[in-house]
């Protein structure tokens, strides 16, 4: 079914990662359970918002899919989409993540136009740098301080920290998973960590940055209220993160599938529910 051909685009299933920290941001500006109004518009802008994003990469990167043999058989290179179909699934997602900003706030509907514009322009990073990784995690970064915009309308300490966190946490992540790439890259012309830095440089760099990930999450629960139990959580987020660099430990990339997917996504859904029992057990 073509339905299916798009969601194998855009990667569904990885949702995973950002939505639950758009969640959180959600829940703590709430102190709660914000309206079911309020949930379902935070739910169509994450969907909306990273499906245009994920397609456009997909243009974007095309030329090089097709010729790396990881990604030929995506469904752009494949010939399974066209350029011109993948086009209007893009531009009917933007819309339609504007049009959910302009009845949640003011503030969300202004601020629209530039996360667009952030994660549109993250395609193109890996031309000119091996920053790209970064850029990406400024991405993902947009979805708690908009959670927080969603439910208050204006933009909170917390939710910043919190996004700088989210940032860190997906800069190193992404730097395993360009693990993969590196010699593709380097081949290429593409810029990422591995290329520049090589395997030794990028397992430090990510390490480094998860590190930084679980300070700023100590923060972040200082500056939300949290409690005990949400430090509980925080604390098996760093033992999942640590069993993430263990298993990519000396380049062994054979159980890439479990560090990056299984690993990453039991750390985001693990935050949600430490978050959401810490507010609900109160």
């Amino acid at each position: 079914m073509r339905i299916q051909k798009y969601l194998r685009l855009v990667v569904f299933p990885h949702t995973v990662f950002a939505l639950p920290f758009a969640l959180i941001g959600m829940l703590t500006a709430a102190g709660g359970m914000p309206s079911w109004r309020v949930l379902a518009l935070v739910l169509v802008c994450m969907v909306c918002a990273r499906s245009s994003a994920m397609a456009f990469n997909r243009i974007v990167d095309c030329p090089f899919d097709a010729i790396n043999p990881r990604t030929a058989r995506r469904p752009l290179p494949a010939g399974e989409l066209d350029v011109r179909g993948v086009a209007f699934f893009v531009m009917i997602n933007s819309v339609l993540f504007i049009a959910a900003t302009a009845l949640l706030s003011r503030l969300a509907l202004l601020l629209s136009p530039a996360a667009l514009a952030l994660i549109f322009f993250y395609s193109f990073t890996k031309r000119f740098t091996w920053l790209s990784h970064l850029v990406l995690g400024a991405c993902l970064a947009i979805a708690p301080i908009g959670a927080w915009i969603a439910v208050t309308g204006t933009i909170g300490l917390p939710a910043l920290v919190l996004s700088g966190a989210v940032a860190l946490w997906v800069s190193g992540f992404d730097i395993l998973y360009s693990l993969q790439d590196m010699e593709f890259d380097r081949e290429h012309g593409l810029y990422s960590v591995p290329a520049r830095f090589g395997l030794a440089g990028s397992l430090r760099i990510s390490r480094a940055l998860h590190a930084g990930c679980i300070v700023l999450l100590g923060v972040f629960g200082l500056a939300a209220g949290l409690t005990a139990v949400y430090y509980a959580g925080l604390a098996a987020m760093a033992l999942l993160l640590s069993r993430q660099h263990f298993l990519v430990r000396k380049g062994d990339l054979s159980r890439m599938g479990t560090a990056f997917f299984t690993v990453n996504g039991w750390v985001s859904m693990g935050m949600l529910a430490a978050v959401a029992l810490d507010l609900f057990l109160r």
